[in-house]
């Protein structure tokens, strides 16, 4: 049996018929006027609330879990007071998918010899000066099929 928030039991709403306007309207007792005013006032918040213990973090959280959560926790972590909690998790999806679509492109999308598009990677040689233990180095390209093969020597086919 998967764990529940109410232990089995059916919740319900502890507001009663007073839910609903209409029942209201329709005539509450004193005794349901001063419950009802005590419940509208148990709804406001202090301004300390909501309340976030570090504590509660270690609990809920498994280690790998903080681990991989600890760079966007700092990064974020100054922009709190400024965004504010909700927005501040809004800001961290939106730049963890943005992350991720942007491995998703480099990863799948390659400039090699099967396509025309994708992103393309072009190192320069290295500067042999006189004076180092390779200097008169010549290039790696013997033939000219080296040249623009875009890993087409490197494939299976």
């Amino acid at each position: 049996m998967a764990a529940s928030d109410t232990g089995g039991v059916k919740p319900f709403s502890i507001q009663g018929r007073l839910a609903r306007e209409r029942e209201r309207l329709v005539g509450m007792t004193d005794e349901e006027r001063a419950w009802r005013r005590q419940w509208v006032k148990d709804q406001v918040l202090s301004p300390n609330e909501p309340r976030i213990l570090p504590e509660i973090n270690k609990e809920l959280y498994n280690p790998i879990r903080r681990a991989y959560m600890m760079p966007l926790d700092m990064a974020f972590h100054p922009l709190k007071p400024i965004l504010g909690l909700e927005n501040q998790y809004a800001h961290r999806f939106s730049l963890l998918t943005q992350i991720l679509c942007t491995m998703y492109y480099f990863k799948y999308n390659a400039n090699d010899w099967t396509r025309k598009g994708g992103w393309r990677v072009i190192s320069s040689r290295r500067p042999v000066l006189p004076g180092d233990a390779n200097y008169p180095q010549g290039s790696t390209r013997s033939h000219p099929r080296d040249y623009a093969e875009r890993g087409f020597k490197d494939s299976p086919i």
